[in-house]
């Protein structure tokens, strides 16, 4: 959707990036500081929410695992709701808002009402969690494929529809991202050795990444798992698995 020159009642979905607060764009950073209204996710960096104008409100989102502050139906209702009395809403979120931040179903609402939107894209954990490690997610010689998935819904017991996911997941000769893949980390790097994949494949896992709490464990896809337990690592966090580990 293109941009609004009044900016009254319009919603912004605003990425805030991976952690570090430097690195949401300076398109974001404006409108945040202009806004009054934001309604803020758990991962965004404090440093930012200190941005904000003195007289926004301020509404806080997030969502931990097993804990949200508000369900998605509400956040909806509320982005809604603040756009009708003529605000300008941030939506702030942390990392790209369209890569598992949920934008699809903020933007449904909007649109089913007639609210104005724009999207204002971040730095997504991927690309930092590569950039932390001093990694490039494709190489050309290495890898001319990235695939962006989740961790969160691997399962031991595999329908056929995700046993296919992991057979083509298995097939890709390119890099592969997990996010949000700590609880089941050791699924995953099964499941990715059961549809073909190496077991000596390299691979990596970024927690934090481009904070001061990054931390990196690296190992082979037969043992990531127990190196990350070992290293106490904590959500969030990213498996990061391909030839570019090893470039």
């Amino acid at each position: 959707m293109p941009e609004h020159k009044d900016q009254a009642g319009v919603v912004y979905l605003v990425g805030a990036g991976p952690g570090d607060p430097e690195l949401i764009t300076v398109k974001g950073l404006r409108l945040l500081q202009q806004a009054d209204v934001v309604i803020y996710d758990r991962l965004v960096p404090p440093q930012l929410l200190r941005q904000t104008s003195p007289q926004a409100e301020m509404i806080y989102a997030g969502k931990a695992p097993g804990h949200h502050a508000l369900r998605q139906e509400q956040i909806n209702a509320l982005l809604i709701d603040r756009a009708r009395k003529g605000h300008m809403v941030v939506r702030l979120k942390g990392g790209d808002p369209s890569v598992f931040g949920r934008a699809g179903e903020e933007i449904a609402a909007l649109r089913a009402v007639d609210i104005p939107y724009v999207i204002v894209p971040g730095v997504t954990a991927a690309v930092a969690g590569a950039a932390g490690a001093g990694l490039s997610l494709t190489h050309r010689n290495l890898s001319s494929v990235v695939v962006l998935t989740t961790g969160t819904e691997a399962e031991e017991g595999e329908s056929p529809s995700s046993t296919t996911m992991w057979q083509s997941l298995g097939n890709i000769g390119g890099t592969l991202v997990f996010y949000m893949a700590v609880k089941q980390l050791a699924t995953i790097t099964n499941a990715l050795i059961r549809a073909g994949r190496s077991p000596e494949e390299s691979a990596l896992v970024i927690q934090e990444a481009c904070t001061a709490r990054e931390k990196i464990v690296v190992g082979t896809l037969a043992d990531i798992a127990a190196k990350s337990r070992a290293a106490a690592i904590q959500p969030p966090a990213l498996l990061i698995c391909g030839k570019i580990t090893q470039a």
